[in-house]
């Protein structure tokens, strides 16, 4: 059972940030083994089983440039993941409405947990994307994560408890990789410390995968010994805005004004954000010949910068400017970034690109999931927190292709020049947001 203590608020967003950091360092792990998943795959399976016939069509699509085919392999796993979670964000985010967050959180872990084992047993390609679709489809933790901060935190503070689920993303997204690079050195491989698991699947990445699977488990414990119930459960209640597949459909169930347009912002920004993202180790090869641990430093300087960010600046300055002017500001911020990294002739202006694009992102991502918890009843805090985090898995299913037919087509330029031009779009998309509701209003609905 859970602690009939309430938690003090401080405390709560260090549990959150714990839960949110655990899930995605877990989910993580995956990264940094594509290049060696797509390899062995094809040998144990042969170029005329399905990961054969796909890593030849990648060769052809990429013009056998090997360092493009494991990308765009990568680009196909992480589009199974984001699918499934632009499908499920929502209805977990719905259900934790109605059942409470702890349970859901509970739910959602132990299922992502459960496909991890799967993984660890994926002696065959087949097995690996349905341990790859489960564990999108179980992708609720942090829509759901945010909406604890919604139903605790009041006013432009939500900002703050924001910017902590921010930082968990962020710090994740640093931890995991290492954690994968580490986990797959031959030293310690679980099928020679297991030679009879191989006939289980046991296979070279089983260690990673375990790996995914300890801090889920430890993440499932850590939510059932520390997380209080911050919204119980209303079994008997009717909503306009019920479960559903369809991410479009709950959101349109919900008609708060400002949900819509803020949700189209986020999806804008993170479309070009993710666009100019995955050409990013295609453009510091071919200006700068990076190495494979230059590009690694290069995404643990962007993951640094935007937790640190999203941990520290957010919960001083919202507070005093608000969120649409700080999530103004991020825009602003972010839109010479995308240019400097277009145009960037050295290694020292591709980092000031970076550094201008991660703190802008820092700065305008919480502040949109602030508004759109404060622009929403309070009753649908998990929907709407569920719809949004969808918006960002379309993103990164979207701007990925975006990107890499801009690279191919137009050149290492065109990804970052695109996006800063198309940051204009959600900067006067800005401009029809709605006064924001008092949390009195908000919490009696529209």
């Amino acid at each position: 059972m859970s602690d009939p203590r309430p938690a003090r608020p401080r405390s709560l967003l260090g549990i959150v940030f714990l839960t949110v950091f655990l899930d995605i360092a877990g989910m993580s792990i995956l990264f940094p083994i594509f290049p060696h998943l797509l390899d062995h795959y094809v040998a144990l399976e042969g170029p005329d089983s399905a990961i054969g016939r796909l890593a030849a069509w990648l060769r052809e699509f990429a013009g056998d440039d090997q360092n493009a085919v494991v990308t765009l392999f990568g680009g196909v796993l992480g589009g199974c993941y984001a699918l499934m979670q632009f499908l499920a964000a929502p209805v977990w985010g719905a259900v934790s409405d109605r059942v409470g967050r702890r349970r859901t959180l509970l739910l959602t872990v132990g299922a992502t947990a459960f496909a991890h084992f799967l993984w660890v047993f994926a002696g065959t390609f087949s097995l690996l994307i349905v341990a790859r679709l489960l564990a999108g489809a179980m992708a609720g933790n942090v829509a759901t994560a945010a909406a604890v901060v919604a139903d605790t935190t009041t006013g432009r503070q939500r900002a703050h408890g924001m910017g902590m689920v921010g930082m968990g993303i962020g710090l994740g997204f640093v931890v995991g990789p290492a954690l994968g690079g580490g986990l797959s050195l031959p030293a310690i491989a679980l099928q020679d410390a297991w030679p009879g698991g191989v006939r289980f699947g046991v296979n070279p990445f089983s260690t990673p995968a375990l790996g995914s699977l300890l801090l889920a488990l430890l993440n499932l414990l850590w939510i059932a010994k520390r997380l209080p119930e911050t919204r119980p459960a209303t079994p008997g209640r009717t909503d306009r805005a019920r479960a559903t597949l369809h991410p479009f459909a709950a959101l349109h169930a919900v008609r708060a004004p400002g949900i819509l347009r803020t949700h189209v912002i986020y999806l804008l920004q993170l479309t070009a954000f993710g666009a100019l993202e995955f050409t990013l180790t295609f453009l510091a090869v071919e200006r700068f010949s990076f190495t494979v641990g230059d590009n690694a430093w290069m995404f643990v300087f962007i993951g640094l910068l935007i937790a640190l960010v999203q941990g520290g600046l957010v919960r001083r300055v919202v507070p005093r400017f608000g969120e649409i002017a700080v999530a103004r500001a991020g825009f602003v911020v972010m839109l010479p970034g995308f240019v400097a990294i277009g145009l960037s002739t050295t290694a020292t202006w591709l980092y000031v690109g970076l550094a201008a694009l991660s703190v802008g992102s820092a700065l305008a991502m919480p502040s949109l999931g602030s508004l759109v918890s404060r622009y929403s009843p309070r009753d649908r805090q998990g929907l709407t927190q569920g719809t949004l985090r969808s918006m960002g898995s379309l993103s990164r299913a979207i701007g990925p292709v975006i990107g890499g037919l801009l690279y191919w087509r137009f050149g290492s330029t065109a990804p970052a020049l695109v996006g800063g031009a198309a940051m204009l779009l959600p900067l006067a998309a800005m401009r029809g947001l709605p006064p924001i509701p008092t949390d009195e209003h908000a919490a009696a609905g529209h």
